[in-house]
C-alpha cells in the first residue's frame, strides 16, 4: 500500500474539526461549501531559524531580531514566505483527512501571493475551500484547494494559493 504521503510523522495538534472525505463523490459534493478552518501554529523564532539552516536563508529580516528591531517596518522578525506556504500541509492535516485513500500527493500551485508578513512569534492558521475536483480515473482525483493563511491579529491574509492535490482512493487495482 502507497503511504499516505500527506501524513507527518508526528500528528498534528487537533483543536478543529476535521473534516473528512473518504471517496471522490464525497470530495465533489463539498465543493462550494464553507471553507475549513485549520488548527493554529506558533511560527516563533526557532522555527525560523531552523528554516534558515535547512534553506541557507539567512537574511537579516529573518534571524536577526536585534537589527530587525532597528530597521525592520515590522520591528520583529518575519518567517519566510516559503517557510509559511511549506506549512500547508501541517495545517491541511490538521483539518482535513482522506480516510480509504492510499495516496495524497501535492500535485502543484497556481496564483500564489505572499501579501503581509507573518511576524516571529504569530499563531496562524489556514482556511481551505474547495473549488473544483476532477475525476481523472475511477477512484482518483485532482483536487483544487483556494487557501488563506492569516495570522492572529493581522490587518489582512499571509498567503493566497490556489493548490492542487491529487487523492487516490482504494479500488481494488494495483498501484
Amino acid at each position: 500500500m502507497l503511504t499516505y504521503i500527506l501524513a507527518m510523522t508526528t500528528a498534528p495538534t487537533r483543536t478543529s474539526t476535521i473534516q473528512e472525505f473518504d471517496c471522490v463523490a464525497a470530495l465533489t459534493q463539498f465543493v462550494g461549501q464553507p471553507a475549513i478552518t485549520s488548527a493554529p501554529l506558533l511560527i516563533d523564532q526557532e522555527m525560523i531559524n531552523r528554516f534558515a539552516q535547512a534553506t541557507h536563508d539567512h537574511q537579516w529580516i529573518h534571524v536577526d531580531p536585534a537589527r530587525a528591531m532597528a530597521y525592520s517596518p515590522y520591528q520583529n522578525t518575519i518567517a519566510h514566505g516559503f517557510l509559511v506556504l511549506s506549512l500547508l500541509t501541517y495545517w491541511q492535516t490538521s483539518c482535513i483527512a482522506f480516510p480509504g485513500a492510499v495516496m495524497a500527493l501535492n500535485y502543484g500551485f497556481d496564483k500564489i501571493r505572499f501579501t503581509a508578513p507573518v511576524v516571529a512569534g504569530s499563531h496562524v492558521s489556514a482556511r481551505f475551500a474547495l473549488t473544483q475536483v476532477a475525476e481523472t480515473k475511477p477512484a482518483h482525483a485532482r483536487c483544487t484547494w483556494d487557501v488563506t493563511v492569516n495570522a492572529e491579529n493581522a490587518s489582512r491574509p499571509s498567503v493566497y494559493a490556489e493548490w492542487h492535490i491529487l487523492v487516490q482512493y482504494e479500488d481494488g487495482s494495483e498501484t
